[in-house]
């Protein structure tokens, strides 16, 4: 449950921030006539999203099992490679988020009132398609009834209440080290809900070894025990994965997760001041 918290707080506080600075910019500019459309742009992102959404869900149950685990698994490996570049750009970009949008605010004003809509639909709308796939998967992934769910409900919830609180002046964090944290949390995350996705391709026929398991602990750490289902929500822990599981888990979480920290970790020992050298006394 807390995974899929973390993923609706994320995603959803990246699209309440951009509404914020959207509403914001147009206010101070004396543009407030101008939230309507703005407002309408939202409204059909977020249908669009919860179209998809409902789509995925309910498009796939009349599938065969082979082709609900082969598209599951498919969508999968799409979900991830779109949850790492998200990370990537929005850790690259959060500073300048802010400049970006209302630069193309002020292109929009300058188009009319559709090019306004537009613009706050394809701001939304990206974040909206991305949590939806990814929200879709975290949730399959994690198999525990309704809690997964619940917890993307909160978490997107949590989000819209920090943006209002954001827009409102009531409170200041720090974005970049939120992204940083929160991000480096995702790419875990992602990693399991990829080693899922190869879990499905396997059932699927689509890859094989899935008779071939790494290791099997199941007694150790019952899938229906109360620390399987944790370690499965956080985590996607699976007590008996495969072999080419583990192999892809490895591949993607060490490389990415090195790749996104490192930055961060060579300004931090920069930053740090030099221990003296023994031979500066003599």
């Amino acid at each position: 449950m807390f995974s899929n918290y973390l993923i609706g707080l994320r995603e959803g506080l990246e699209a309440s921030l951009v509404v914020c600075i959207l509403i914001a910019y147009l206010v101070k500019t004396g543009n407030k006539d101008k939230l309507g459309p703005l407002w309408l742009g939202v409204g059909l992102a977020a249908a669009l999203s919860l179209a998809f959404g409902a789509g995925l869900e309910f498009g796939t149950q009349e599938l065969t099992f082979k082709a609900q685990e082969a598209i599951g698994g498919t969508l999968s490996i799409v979900a991830v490679g779109l949850v790492t570049w998200m990370v990537f750009w929005m850790k690259r970009t959060a500073r300048h988020l802010k400049a970006e949008l209302q630069g193309k605010l002020d292109a929009a004003l300058a188009m009319g009132t559709g090019a306004l809509v537009a613009t706050a639909f394809l701001a939304v709308g990206r974040e909206g398609l991305e949590t939806s796939l990814f929200v879709w998967r975290s949730v399959h992934a994690a198999g525990d009834g309704a809690a997964p769910l619940i917890g993307v409900l909160l978490g997107i919830g949590s989000s819209i209440l920090l943006g209002w609180l954001f827009y409102r002046g009531a409170l200041k964090i720090n974005l970049s080290k939120f992204f940083m944290w929160t991000g480096g949390m995702l790419v875990v995350v992602a990693a399991g809900v990829l080693a899922y996705g190869v879990h499905d391709l396997q059932e699927a026929d689509f890859l094989p070894g899935l008779t071939d398991k790494a290791f099997d602990i199941s007694s150790t750490i019952p899938p229906d025990s109360w620390y399987g289902t944790l370690l499965k929500g956080t985590l996607n822990f699976q007590p008996d994965p495969t072999v080419l599981q583990v192999v892809v888990w490895a591949l993607y979480l060490v490389p990415v997760l090195a790749l996104f920290l490192a930055p961060s970790l060579v300004k931090r020992a920069k930053s740090e001041p030099k221990p003296e050298s023994a031979a500066s006394g003599s």
